[in-house]
């Protein structure tokens, strides 16, 4: 197997994006010489996946810090526009602490002693309806602690500016009413400022936030003596003449080395938010510059840092001892009985009848992980062990729109191959291709994912693969790019409907160019251009 995107090139450089998945309003602290990073998780369980890297270049996924999400009565379905949005990750009085956003309850908090736990439960800093984008500051110099963060207009009504307040040093309380420090409706030409990050330099409270939109917006930074302000505000990274649309929502961190860098998202469709690490300077005004004078490089020398092994977040998985690996999520809070505990390898889904089965958008029983890279292929083996009628399980790729591909069982209680998609207006999903016999229950599923995330769905039941449907265009979420998905369903009613065994869960890629002629029954024509890396 071949790794879908490596970002070191080996030669004491990088490419950009150096996360090329859905890592999306990426925050980042340093402690010591290890960096750790977290992540928006929205409604998806476990939440805040915590990353970790020697170098901000080769990153590993080591866990997440929320085990459910709170309260679970709310997230007991996908919530794929709610939950945890953009975490800050800082580091203070030897504990690690996470401050998020829920929009819809508040401000959350929670700490622990080590990166691996274990965390404290969520605490609710400050209620409300439309509080995102929150960051905590403890100033060494003074002892004195703030929080800031930003509003959603679809719960608040408010949009367009950063509230301050003094907080408890324990991080359990606020200790004033709060103060709008930045109205970018102020500031001519700005609009959507949210994601704020607090700092302290040279005598300067700094707010770095994103304004102008995820699609097409730019990189701000705001200075003060005061923590309240007032404000001077500069932009310090925009797209200008690179292809990176709104770098955007990211942290500033300083190396061992004394070097600053800054990492940030970039909004890629169906591919989410990807991250990119940009160096960092100070001019002589005190002001950072990012970048290539304010633009995203492309590629760049890597941080001073010792020489480390080239790596990746898994993606892969035998599913050791019967168990996912950190990767995969659930889509709402896991419920007791989805998996058939064993002690061998290979994932096995309990068939959970619903109501729902006819449209995975609906369902919380998915493990979903992000697209890998922008072209990749996937496999699985999947058996199903069920002889009840509209049973069934597969390998989907997940959004707005979805497609699986993978086995029902027939009205006679036989297995058979299937196809089935559903287009982002439609409630109900149907067939893209005809449905054919699966001898003895089991298939090898493979997608084929090129660029524009252009999706080929093909399956194997020992002569081969054989390709299914049309092309299927994969489609983000509202705030979620596409994911991969292994689900198991059955219809609604009582007593158990069996289970699906998913083994060797495997990506390779990306592919050189080929040309697959229609008359080669195992390969489609599929589109050959490649995208620049």
């Amino acid at each position: 197997m071949s790794r879908p995107w490596t970002s070191d090139l080996g030669d004491g450089t990088y490419r950009n994006p150096v996360l090329n998945s859905d890592w999306s309003d990426p925050d980042v602290v340093r402690v010591g010489d290890d960096y750790h990073l977290t992540a928006s998780s929205f409604g998806r369980s476990p939440g805040l996946p915590l990353l970790h890297s020697r170098d901000l270049v080769n990153w590993t996924l080591a866990g997440h810090a929320l085990d459910r999400l709170e309260p679970a009565a709310d997230f007991a379905a996908p919530r794929h526009d709610r939950g945890v949005w953009a975490p800050s990750l800082r580091h203070h009085g030897g504990r690690f602490w996470i401050f998020w956003g829920d929009p819809d309850h508040g401000v959350q908090q929670i700490n622990a002693p080590d990166i691996t736990g274990p965390w404290t439960a969520p605490h609710l800093l400050k209620a409300g309806r439309g509080l995102i984008d929150a960051c905590p500051l403890w100033d060494e110099e003074t002892g004195d602690a703030y929080l800031v963060h930003g509003w959603a207009k679809s719960r608040s009504g408010i949009k367009n500016r950063l509230t301050g307040h003094r907080m408890s040093p324990d991080g359990r309380g606020l200790l004033d009413e709060g103060r709008t420090v930045v109205d970018a409706d102020r500031i001519p030409g700005w609009f959507t400022l949210e994601g704020p990050k607090l700092y302290r330099r040279d005598g300067y409270f700094w707010i770095f936030a994103p304004a102008g939109g995820v699609e097409t917006g730019w990189q701000g930074a705001f200075r003060s003596r005061n923590f309240f302000g007032p404000y001077e505000e500069r932009v310090v990274l925009a797209q200008g003449r690179t292809d990176v649309n709104g770098p955007h929502q990211g942290g500033w961190v300083r190396t061992p080395a004394g070097e600053d860098w800054f990492l940030h998202f970039q909004a890629r469709g169906a591919y989410g938010r990807v991250v990119h690490l940009q160096p960092m300077r100070w001019d002589a005004g005190g002001w950072p510059v990012i970048g290539d004078a304010g633009e995203p490089v492309s590629r760049h020398t890597k941080p001073a840092a010792p020489a480390q092994p080239t790596a990746a977040p898994a993606v892969d998985d035998d599913f050791p001892g019967g168990r996912p690996g950190e990767q995969w999520q659930w889509t709402a809070n896991p419920q007791p009985g989805w998996t058939v505990p064993h002690a061998g390898d290979g994932l096995r889904l309990t068939c959970v009848r619903t109501a729902d089965e006819h449209d995975l958008r609906l369902l919380p029983n998915v493990l979903v992980q992000r697209l890998p890279a922008e072209e990749f292929d996937v496999e699985v083996d999947l058996a199903l062990d069920s002889g009840e009628p509209g049973a069934k399980a597969g390998l989907a790729v997940l959004g707005d729109a979805f497609s699986w591909i993978g086995l029902a069982v027939a009205a006679d209680g036989t297995p058979r191959l299937v196809h089935r998609f559903a287009e982002g207006v439609a409630a109900h999903e149907r067939d893209a291709a005809g449905s054919r016999a699966s001898p003895d229950g089991r298939a090898r599923l493979r997608i084929e994912v090129t660029a524009g995330a252009r999706c080929r769905f093909f399956t194997d039941t020992g002569e081969g693969f054989r390709p299914s449907g049309q092309v299927f265009a994969a489609t983000p979420w509202r705030w979620v790019g596409a994911l991969l998905g292994l689900f198991a369903t059955a219809p609604a009613g009582t007593g158990r409907a069996g289970s699906a065994r998913f083994s060797t869960f495997r990506t390779t890629g990306p592919h050189p160019p080929q040309t697959y002629t229609p008359t080669d029954p195992s390969r489609p024509d599929r589109p050959t251009e490649k995208s620049r890396r």
